[in-house]
């Protein structure tokens, strides 16, 4: 399987405009993370500027056990780093080793009047759903907001279904600008071809939430069990029933896992392979697939000192970026001694 890439990418030669992504230590990396985003984070790191945060701050939302969000952030580190991140060719940092980003979020609260908070559409659905709210939810966009443009990041990877919600944080850009000065650049999408990528359900999408997942980096036997329990056609009852591929999430699947995967569709569609072979053969390529990258964080992971040596040296990469940002900003809202040009 090729890496997802960019699909309208105005990265030309010569130039390296700069990219951000937050990803929120939420749990084990799993074929919807990669897919999804992942496989595009290590193209993008040789096209652009990239800057990659691990957003705890963000966490704080969910996770309210210290030694737990500490245990998630590093996992994150050694996912990205056996997937393919290199600290070469791009910053990967921890959110909260750049306390700017809370400093330039709450001076962001104050430019962003509450009716545009509560748009946010996750904290309305955990309020409607009586779930665990706060205020931290209520301003997660606004965080996110100055996780982008602390970096001044010109670009952010988006998939086309969810570029509404870069729309936010140009939004606050632009309130800001307009009430101190231009510092700010308003983020432009990069749009990539991610896939949307069904769980074993195959109803959801792909989520920790949800417990529909297929971790990347679990145990072979462990791959296997989960694939097998895959919904596939509801309608395909017997072995000599016709399936339909296009509803049958195994099958869609094997996109990224082989090139014969249209051989593998009009098998399903013919009733010349079950719904079990097309199963198994999928839980053999996925492993096979993540092997190298298995093994690789097993390398990563037996040394106790590459996590924190990659964070430190990402912070340190990008701290005359944030140094220069926050000079600004503080010049323009008046904190701070005054600039002396």
């Amino acid at each position: 399987m090729s890496q997802t890439l960019a699909a309208d990418d105005p990265a030309a030669p010569g130039t390296r405009e700069r990219v951000f992504s937050g990803i929120q230590p939420s749990g084990a990396s799993h074929l919807g993370n990669y897919l999804g985003a992942q496989a595009n984070y290590v193209a993008l790191q040789d096209r652009y500027d990239a800057i990659y945060a691990i957003v705890d701050l963000h966490a704080l939302t969910t996770v309210h056990d210290g030694e737990t969000l500490r245990r998630l952030s590093h996992e994150m580190v050694l996912d990205l780093l056996a997937v393919g991140l290199d600290p070469q060719r791009c910053s990967l940092i921890r959110q909260s080793d750049v306390p700017e980003h809370a400093e330039l979020a709450w001076i962001f609260n104050t430019c962003v009047p509450v009716a545009w908070a509560e748009r946010n559409p996750t904290y309305k659905e955990a309020r409607d759903e009586g779930k665990e709210n706060s205020v931290g939810l209520l301003d997660y966009p606004v965080l996110q907001a100055a996780d982008i443009v602390l970096y001044k990041a010109s670009r952010v990877p988006v998939g086309k279904d969810q570029a509404a919600h870069l729309e936010f944080s140009r939004e606050v850009v632009r309130a800001f600008n307009r009430r101190y000065a231009p510092v700010f650049p308003e983020p432009q999408p990069v749009y990539t071809e991610a896939p949307v990528v069904l769980g074993i359900d195959g109803v959801r999408k792909m989520s920790k939430s949800a417990g529909n997942t297929i971790p990347i980096f679990a145990e072979p036997d462990e791959i296997r069990r989960l694939v097998m329990s895959m919904v596939t056609d509801p309608l395909r009852i017997k072995r000599t029933d016709p399936g339909r591929p296009e509803v049958c999430n195994v099958c869609q699947l094997h996109r990224f896992f082989g090139a014969d995967y249209l051989q593998i569709q009009d098998g399903e569609r013919t009733a010349r392979t079950g719904c079990v072979e097309t199963k198994q053969l999928l839980a053999e390529r996925i492993i096979e697939f993540f092997r190298p990258m298995r093994e690789r964080r097993a390398e990563l992971a037996a040394d106790g000192a590459v996590v924190e040596e990659t964070l430190a040296a990402g912070a340190d990469a990008v701290r005359p970026i944030v140094d220069a940002t926050m000079a600004e900003v503080r010049d323009a809202v008046g904190i701070g001694p005054r600039r002396v040009a």
